[in-house]
């Protein structure tokens, strides 16, 4: 089990470090060629989208952070990859509702959500 957990964290820290490095280094270039070519309007800041993707690298990070303060000897209880996959949970509710306002498919928040929540339980001490 502990290696399906891990294969799930490895994908989850995969998703946000490319989709937030992609916010940090070309949110404005995208958003100027996607509002000209399909008649759009971007309602966020591109600061807001660089704020977003640091955010997501963080998070990122920490996903696959090993626990540096258990005691040797003792099994890590891994807090702080579920509290940065716990993060990276509530972004994905916001990023869903923001979706679900301008009726767009929120399917991928959902699946990346779900993904969290994954590593979430199973990462939790018994």
């Amino acid at each position: 089990m502990n290696g399906m957990i891990w294969i799930g964290q490895v994908a989850l820290a995969t998703v946000f470090l490319i989709s937030g490095t992609f916010k940090l280094l070309a949110l404005a270039p995208q958003v100027r060629a996607l509002g000209n070519r399909m008649h759009i309007r971007s309602t966020m800041a591109p600061v807001g989208g660089m704020i977003i993707g640091l955010i997501e690298v963080v998070l990122a990070f920490g996903v696959l952070m090993p626990d540096l303060y258990a005691p040797e000897g003792t099994a890590p209880e891994y807090l702080i990859a579920r509290t940065c996959a716990a993060g990276l949970a509530l972004l994905m509710v916001g990023v869903g509702i923001y979706h679900a306002r301008r009726h767009e498919h929120a399917v991928l928040d959902a699946t990346c959500f779900l993904m969290a929540l994954f590593v979430i339980v199973g990462r939790w001490p018994y």
